[in-house]
């Protein structure tokens, strides 16, 4: 199951630490853009190649120390279809250099829309009885609000192509509480009948260590609620956002784990692509810079999770 990957690359690295490639040109060093402009002009394609340079520097910095890369998709869409081909490039390179990549398109339709997204993102596209990979993720990211009818496809491709899902249950955003904070009939909130779903729907991806192919992601900027979640929902893996630039710290996400450091693996977008930015090095150690952040960050957490163990 595509989770037992994930854990083991934890496990393996000692590191639940997902590096966010959201790439905006203005993080980006000005040598890497100048040379993608210069070759393509201040085109979609310049801005698509610059983004692809500045993802390769990252992942070639961070694959030994990090297991995983989250490429948010909407920074790749706005650069049209050359943007979409850097995403493409960015998913099958991080892949190449042994990382699991996690799609950040938060998809949501039913019936046979809902199997185009699944069969694009993490499976395969049937061209005149050829099945041609288009773009290969190890996991994509849902939004489960149309119920079961919006994750049975992605269920089924799951399957067959060894794959995983985490659907959105308690997002880290300030508005998240507008709805998913309701209460239900006998007080139940939204938010944990999602997480109890996600349980359900997870047993058509059994683990083998302990954990299902369908996820939750449930934000640092909610302790509490993290906390709940893990202790109702014991077999469901965590995708935690919200660390870092969006407030969330080491202590706040500390009940998202089991008593053996798994459950979760948190993502850091701004806070390592950014990171020469912050700590003002020169341009051209950038990839370097963020190497650095992704080890403190390694370390802030494993002081919470202690020894990160399979069993």
């Amino acid at each position: 199951m595509s989770f037992d990957r994930l854990i083991e690359k934890i496990v393996e690295k000692q590191n639940p630490t997902v590096a966010g490639l959201d790439p905006k040109l203005g993080y980006i060093p000005e040598y890497i853009k100048s040379a993608a402009f210069e070759q393509y002009g201040k085109t979609l394609e310049g801005a698509a190649e610059a983004l692809w340079q500045f993802n390769k520097g990252l992942i070639d910095s961070l694959c030994d120390i990090v297991p995983a890369v989250k490429p948010q998709a909407a920074y790749y869409e706005m650069y049209g279809w050359q943007g979409v081909r850097a995403l493409e490039r960015t998913i099958s390179y991080a892949k190449e250099k042994g990382m699991f990549v996690i799609t950040d398109a938060k998809r949501n339709d039913i019936g046979t829309t809902m199997q185009a997204y699944a069969a694009a993102h993490l499976g395969k596209t049937e061209i005149e009885g050829e099945r041609v990979t288009a773009f290969g993720a190890d996991a994509l990211t849902v939004n489960g609000y149309l119920g079961t009818d919006g994750i049975a496809p992605v269920i089924e491709v799951a399957k067959a192509e060894d794959k995983g899902m985490f659907v959105l249950v308690k997002t880290s955003n300030p508005s998240s509480g507008e709805l998913q904070n309701l209460e239900l009939e006998g007080g139940e909130t939204i938010y944990l009948h999602m997480g109890k779903l996600c349980e359900r729907w997870g047993e058509e991806l059994p683990g083998r260590y302990g954990y299902s192919g369908v996820g939750a992601v449930v934000g640092a900027t909610y302790p509490e609620q993290l906390t709940e979640l893990r202790l109702e929902l014991p077999h469901t893996f965590f995708l935690v956002p919200g660390y870092g630039a969006q407030g969330g710290t080491a202590d706040d996400i500390a009940g998202a784990f089991d008593k053996n450091g798994l459950g979760a693996i948190v993502n850091s977008s701004r806070g390592i692509m950014c990171a020469w930015q912050k700590s003002g090095c020169a341009e051209g150690d950038f990839a370097a810079a963020a190497r650095d952040e992704a080890l403190k960050m390694k370390k802030l957490l494993t002081d919470v999770t202690g020894e990160i163990k399979k069993d």
